[in-house]
């Protein structure tokens, strides 16, 4: 998994350090940078599609019509001054928070993320988002002794990371009471899925206490982690560029209690891409379950084996619907995933007929691309030559639990209804052929809801009371192909949404800050900017409504829904003419915040209606013996034979909800109300190259991603009011060089700084004075750290020049010293040779050695006498020792003759001492 070492039991957690801070030796490599305050800048490199620095020879960055000479190395190059931006001054570098880059321009922003993902610090916040990007390697980020790193700790308190804005949604909740989200977005492969995970684990982790608490903390994991491979298996699918893709939207629900301990979770699905269960393209997959079910470990499973039980084959290209692609995954063993599913199928509860009925329906969906109609005679009616139990049609029959002929002719001539009769209508190969997948769809459809529905069951737990919940949002961001179709301007409607969601919460976040600080500002709400674009979808006439109109239009085609586009909207600035130089056939294009996206309509009506036989239905509720596929359909009309005036009205109450976009328009709706009654966070995951190379950056591709995910949007908003804050203490201490009287001038923050910036002739337009926080513009800090820079390198030349000087002064004097001995060694020298023939000159220079030696006699004299003394005292300690070992034998003997006196008078006394001892 991404970003996640992988732990051996026992092992203790790795030190994260080098994974969250640069090192002592980065910060002085990144000091030293050759760097110029105002000819230092960025041009693009057209050879990555990056940027390089170059120096500024001529030209004027403020006139975006200037041309502008660069110099890189020994090439000078041309450009417009708005392809130009400077860069930022080398205290800036690794920047934990882009916001506060002095320079918030493109390249300045790709940089940062560059050498902070190059150094292996893959989080880095912009502004009120958590950039996260996919380092395809295992780093230990995400481990218990990271998690304590994290534990109570404000976001400004410790190194960005995933958990902090985790710890943040969390603690929040507690003291305010109020729901939190944490909006997870990012392209395919960048690792959403994951960072939800992570998410998920960490509130876990810091949401359980002791005793019993742990143990419900385990089970609920152990729950989440079994619901993962049923989720994966029925809602994930390879990619081009991810193996294991989630193709679903995904909001999980963390239930806490009012002391903030774990009370359970669900999950509610978006956008489940229904088209890939009957298409996929080349490169791609199918969903895994298709896959799983012709593995060999299923002949254990149930009595005659899964396959048989399923009614398929052990070859998978004998199912069209899931071999238009790949249908092998070299990172994926589809053998050991089955396992799991049915694993997670049993820790999970699930009933053995619920578990078989849902391996059979699933595997009659994929047998129903085997379905071929073939032309009856000249009619073009389609029909089919043998419906066998041994044929396709036989076994998805069986598979659903109906009869085949039934079916055949429900799909072949379904019934419908003209005034008040019921007459059959005939159906071409094509018909046929696309309600049988409609049909295949829907049925995957709503099994993978009803998994969902059965997995929040399991989650809940009714004997806590929850109070708020800490939700996580897992979607798709926004995206911008070679074909963008109906499924492409859905998701790119939810993410222009959910944009404009942020923007607005910024807004408010930026007057509550300029507010409580008491800055005098013209608030914009930023919200406002996308309004033109998301009207355009919602308002009366707009895309949606005329997609909706058009498709309960029974006479409308692809054609007839393009030209209502273009007469009702073709005057909006945002909806544009075609101009995609991948799609030719494009029809019209939407300028988005992200850019400008050109969509091509065909087939949108057929997807958005995506009919289902109501005939093939009615037969499912009516006869099928399949207890599941009956509960599936449950809430769908059908065809009843007998239609009481109620359901009528039922029905044409609830018609408008059976279009794709009705639904999703509905359930998108519920999911901002959501949102908008949460306090939301914002994490941006990016995939930094397309071969999954760790520490490989592919610009282009980074800088597309940015552009989509809504940071570089972010950084536009930040840049019109005032990015750049500083706490007053930190302001005096860094900038008082600059005025030291004029700090110490008065005690009042605000009179102390306006003196200052008065002093250096800082205009005012440029920075605000709030209660605690000084406010600079873009840019505006770099004016500052300019006349900074040049106190400081003045000093430093004083006291390189000081330095300088002390050290040459000791060289210098040790020069002079040695000339003044050279000088006396002259001297004597001369005089020397005037005096070597002199006679008593010779006899001095011969008696010269010996004056102040010693006398040898006189030193060997003292040297014996203390040899003597030295000596006596030894002879005389021995003798002591004769005179005393003398004195004892004497001794001896008196005791040797009172003891015989003693055993002559009184009896043997040695007898008694002997008992006595005995």
């Amino acid at each position: 998994m991404p970003g996640h070492i992988k732990l051996v039991k026992g092992a203790v957690d790795p030190d994260p350090s080098e994974f969250l801070l640069p090192s002592i030796e980065m910060k002085r490599a990144d000091q030293a940078k050759v760097y110029d305050t105002k000819k230092s800048v960025w041009i693009p490199d057209p050879k990555d599609g990056g940027y390089r620095e170059g120096l500024l020879e001529s030209g004027d960055l403020e006139d975006p019509a200037s041309k502008c000479l660069v110099v890189v190395g020994h090439e000078k190059f041309t450009h417009k001054a708005a392809e130009v931006g400077k860069v930022n001054p080398p205290k800036f570098e690794k920047c934990e928070d882009m916001v506060n880059l002095t320079f918030l321009n493109d390249a300045s922003v790709f940089w940062n993320l560059k050498t902070r993902y190059q150094a292996k610090l893959i989080h880095t916040y912009s502004g009120l988002f958590v950039v996260v990007v996919n380092p395809y390697k295992r780093y230990p980020l995400y481990t218990h002794r990271v998690c304590k790193i994290y534990l109570g700790k404000r976001r400004n308190e410790c190194p960005p990371h995933l958990w902090a804005i985790a710890e943040g949604a969390y603690r929040n909740m507690l003291m305010n009471t109020k729901n939190n989200a944490m909006l997870i977005t990012g392209e395919s492969g960048a690792g959403k899925t994951e960072n939800t995970k992570k998410v998920i684990t960490y509130l876990a982790m810091v949401a359980t206490g002791s005793g019993k608490k742990v143990e419900k903390k385990v089970s609920l994991e152990d729950q989440i982690v079994a619901t993962n491979p049923i989720l994966e298996s029925y809602g994930n699918a390879k990619t081009a560029r991810n193996d294991n893709s989630s193709r679903f939207g995904k909001f999980i629900r963390i239930h806490f209690t009012q002391s903030g301990k774990l009370a359970g979770c669900d999950i509610v699905s978006y956008l489940l891409e229904k088209s890939r269960i009957t298409e996929q393209q080349s490169v791609e997959r199918s969903y895994h379950i298709f896959y799983q079910l012709l593995q060999p470990y299923g002949d254990g499973i149930c009595p005659g084996g899964l396959r048989a039980k399923c009614f398929v084959s052990n070859d998978i290209y004998d199912y069209i619907y899931v071999s238009q692609g790949k249908t092998s995954v070299s990172s994926i063993d589809d053998n050991e995933e089955l396992e799991y599913t049915e694993d997670a199928f049993n820790v999970l509860g699930f009933e053995e007929w619920e578990k078989f009925d849902c391996y059979v329906l699933t595997a009659g969906v994929m047998t129903c691309g085997g379905i071929q109609y073939i032309q009856k005679g000249r009619d073009e009616q389609a029909e089919l030559s043998e419906c066998g139990p041994d044929t396709f049609v036989g076994k998805a029959a069986g598979a659903f639990g109906v009869d085949a002929a039934a079916m055949v002719k429900a799909f072949c001539k379904p019934r419908i209804k003209v005034g008040t009769e019921w007459v059959t209508k005939g159906q071409n190969i094509e018909q046929a052929t696309g309600a049988t997948g409609g049909i295949a769809r829907a049925i995957f459809d709503r099994v993978f809801k009803w998994l969902i529905e059965k997995c929040n069951d399991t989650l809940i737990d009714a004997s806590l009371k929850k109070a708020n919940f800490c939700a996580v949002l897992d979607i798709a961001g926004f995206e911008i192909f070679e074909y963008n179709g109906f499924e492409q301007i859905s998701i790119n409607f939810v993410n222009e949404k959910l944009q404009q969601f942020f923007n607005h919460h910024m807004f408010v976040v930026e007057q509550e800050e300029y507010v409580k600080e008491g800055i005098d500002w013209v608030m914009v709400d930023f919200g406002m900017d996308l309004a033109a674009a998301i009207i355009m979808f919602e308002k009366p006439m707009g895309i949606w409504a005329i997609l909706e109109e058009e498709s309960l239009f029974p006479k409308a085609t692809d054609k007839s829904f393009e030209e209502k586009l273009k007469a009702s909207l073709g005057k909006l600035p945002v909806f544009l003419k075609p101009a995609s130089k991948t799609d030719k056939n494009a029809h019209f294009g939407v300028s988005h915040y992200a850019g400008v996206v050109n969509y091509n309509v065909t087939s949108w009506l057929e997807k958005n209606k995506d009919p289902v036989n109501e005939t093939v239905v009615e037969l499912f509720k009516s006869t099928s013996k399949s207890q599941l596929l009956v509960h599936l359909w449950r809430d769908h009309p059908g065809q009843p034979t007998t239609a009481p005036k109620d359901d009528g009205k039922k029905k044409k109450k609830g018609g408008g909800g059976k279009t794709v976009s009705s639904v999703y328009l509905v359930s998108l709706g519920e999911l901002m109300t959501t949102l908008y009654s949460c306090e939301p966070h914002f994490v941006r995951c990016l995939v930094p190259n397309n071969h999954k190379k760790p520490g490989d950056v592919e610009p282009p591709l980074i800088m597309h991603q940015l552009t989509c995910n809504g940071v570089l949007e972010g950084i536009r908003i930040c840049m019109r009011g005032f990015p750049n804050r500083m706490p007053y203490p930190d302001f005096k201490m860094r900038y008082a060089c600059l005025g030291q009287a004029e700090i110490a001038s008065s005690s009042d923050n605000k009179v102390a700084a306006y003196a200052l910036m008065d002093k250096i002739e800082f205009d005012r337009e440029r920075y605000r004075l709030g209660h605690t926080l000084v406010f600079f513009r873009a840019g505006a800090l770099a004016g500052l750290e300019e006349a900074r820079d040049g106190l400081v390198i003045k000093w430093i030349r004083f006291i390189q020049g000081e330095i300088f000087k002390r050290v040459r002064t000791r060289v210098y004097e040790k020069k002079r010293d040695q000339r003044e001995l050279i000088k006396v060694a002259q001297r004597n020298f001369r005089k020397f040779l005037g005096m070597r023939d002199w006679g008593w000159f010779i006899i001095i220079q011969k008696t010269r050695g010996l004056i102040g030696l010693p006398n040898p006699e006189e030193e060997l004299r003292l040297l014996e006498e203390k040899a003597n003394a030295t000596f006596g005292k030894y002879q005389e300690a021995l003798d002591v020792t004769k005179s005393l070992e003398g004195q004892m034998g004497n001794l001896k003997d008196d005791i040797a003759a009172m003891t015989k006196q003693l055993s002559e008078e009184q009896g043997n006394i040695s007898v008694y001492t002997d008992r006595q001892a005995k």
